[in-house]
C-alpha cells in the first residue's frame, strides 16, 4: 500500500523526522488559505499522486507571490499528470500539497528497503539527492553507500554518521542527521514499511537536515496491525479491478496482454504467465484465486478479467493440491455460464480429482478447450486468440 507524499510526512514527524510545514488541499480556495497560513515569501506547490517524477511532469511548481500559489494551483489541480511512473495514460491530480519554501544548500538520498539478500533492513544514502537512485546506481554506483541494519541493535549511531559523513552532511549538522536517519529506521520498522525513501533530504543555509520528499510503501500483509494508516488509502490511485478483486480475497494485478490468467498459487501464476510470454502472447493479468478457491471466487474472477475489454481468452490453470479439481470445474462451469463467456477457454488441471474435474468439463456442454500441461496449454490459448478481431458475438 502507497500513501502521498504529504501523508508520508504526517507519520515521519510522529517519530522525530523533520520535514518543511505544509498544509494539503483538496481545492483552489484551500491553497490560497493555506499560503496565507504558512506565511513567508515563497511556497512550494506539489501536486499528490502515487507516481515519481512529478517536478520533471510539471506537477511542482516555486510560488513567489500569493498570486502565483492561485495560479499553480489551479493549473495543477486537476491536471492528468504524466511522468516516468504513470505511463502515457497519467495521473488525475485530485490533492495538493503547499509547502513552505526551503533554503536548500544540499540535497542527499536517503532510503531504507527490506534486502533479500541479507535478509535484514537496508540503509541506502547517496550524495545524489535528486535523481532517481536507479540511475545513480547505473552511472555512479560508488556514490551509493548502503548499511545492512542488524535487527537486535538496530541502527547505531556509529553507522548512522558514517554514513552521514560520507554522503557530505556537514559536520555541524551530523547530529541532526543521525536523528533523521533513527526516526527513518524506528518508522520503517514499527510501520511494517516496504520502502521509504527521501529523495531529496535537504540541509538548509542554517544546517537543518530536513525531508523535503517522502515516499512510503507499506507490506500490505501488516495492515490489520495499522489501522491509521489504512485510513489513508486514496482508491482514486489504486486500479478499479484490483480493489474489486481485494473484497473477494483474490491476489490480482492488471497488465497490458490480451489472455486472461485463473491459477491457484502465485508461483504457478508467475509460471503460466511466463509460459504465454513464451509461446508469442501476452498475459491481461496476474490473478492467484488461492487454495481455498470457491465457486462465487471463481465467478469473480472470471467477472474480473472480463471486464478489461482487452480480454481475447482466458487460461485457468489449475494444480490441485489443496484445491480439488472438481471443485474448480464446478466453478469454472457456473462461472462460464453466469458471465455468458463468449471468448475461448483453455483449462489445464492435475492434482485431487482431476479426472472428475475433467469429466464435469467435458459433461457440461460448453466450448472448453482441455489441455494435458503447461506448455500445451499455452499454446492452445495463444492460438486460440490469434488472428480475432473481437469478441464473438
Amino acid at each position: 500500500m502507497n500513501v502521498h507524499e504529504y501523508q508520508g510526512k504526517e507519520i515521519l514527524r510522529k517519530f522525530g523526522v523533520a520535514t518543511p510545514r505544509g498544509v494539503p488541499c483538496f481545492s483552489v480556495a484551500e491553497a490560497d488559505a493555506a499560503a496565507r497560513q504558512l506565511g513567508g515569501k515563497v511556497w512550494v506547490v506539489k501536486a499528490q499522486i502515487h507516481a515519481g517524477g512529478r517536478g520533471k511532469g510539471g506537477g511542482v511548481k516555486v510560488a513567489k507571490s500569493l498570486q502565483e500559489v492561485h495560479d499553480f494551483a489551479s493549473k495543477i489541480l486537476g491536471m492528468t499528470l504524466v511522468t516516468h511512473q504513470t505511463g502515457p495514460q497519467g495521473r488525475l491530480v485530485r490533492r495538493l500539497l503547499v509547502e513552505e519554501g526551503a533554503d536548500i544548500r544540499k540535497e542527499l538520498y536517503v532510503g531504507m528497503v527490506v534486502d533479500r539478500g541479507t535478509q535484514r533492513v537496508t540503509l541506502m544514502a547517496s550524495s545524489e539527492g535528486g535523481m532517481e537512485i536507479e540511475e545513480v546506481a547505473a552511472t555512479h554506483p560508488e556514490k551509493i553507500h548502503k548499511v545492512a541494519i542488524d535487527p537486535s541493535a538496530g541502527l547505531t549511531d556509529a553507522q548512522a554518521d558514517d554514513v552521514a559523513r560520507k554522503i557530505g552532511v556537514p559536520e555541524a549538522s551530523i547530529a541532526q542527521a543521525r536523528k533523521f536517519m533513527h526516526g527513518l529506521y524506528s518508522a520503517f520498522v514499527e510501520c511494517d514499511a516496504s520502502l521509504a525513501e527521501i529523495n531529496p533530504l535537504i540541509i538548509t543555509g542554517t544546517g537543518d537536515v530536513l525531508a523535503l520528499d517522502a515516499k512510503l510503501n507499506f507490506d500490505s500483509n501488516a495492515l490489520f496491525r495499522h489501522p491509521e494508516i489504512v485510513a489513508m488509502r486514496d482508491l482514486d490511485e489504486e486500479d478499479a479491478a484490483e480493489i474489486e478483486a481485494s473484497k473477494y480475497d483474490l491476489s490480482y494485478i492488471s497488465l497490458g496482454g490480451n489472455i486472461g490468467c485463473l491459477v491457484n498459487g502465485a508461483g504457478l501464476a508467475m509460471a503460466t504467465m511466463d509460459t504465454i510470454k513464451l509461446f508469442g502472447a501476452e498475459p491481461a493479468n496476474f490473478l492467484d484465486v488461492g487454495g481455498g478457491a470457491t465457486t462465487q471466487k471463481v465467478t469473480e474472477a472470471f467477472k474480473l478479467m472480463l471486464k478489461n475489454p482487452a480480454v481475447k481468452g482466458i487460461l485457468v490453470n489449475i494444480f490441485g493440491g489443496i484445491m480439488r479439481c472438481d471443485t474448480i470445474a464446478e466453478g469454472v462451469i457456473a462461472a462460464a455460464k453466469e458471465v455468458k463467456l463468449n471468448v475461448p477457454l483453455v483449462v489445464r488441471m492435475r492434482g485431487t480429482n482431476e479426472e472428475l474435474g475433467k469429466k464435469a468439463l467435458k459433461d457440461s456442454g460448453l466450448p472448453i478447450i482441455s489441455a494435458d500441461n503447461m506448455a500445451d496449454a499455452a499454446k492452445k490459448i495463444v492460438a486460440a486468440v490469434s488472428g480475432k478481431q473481437g469478441r464473438p458475438s
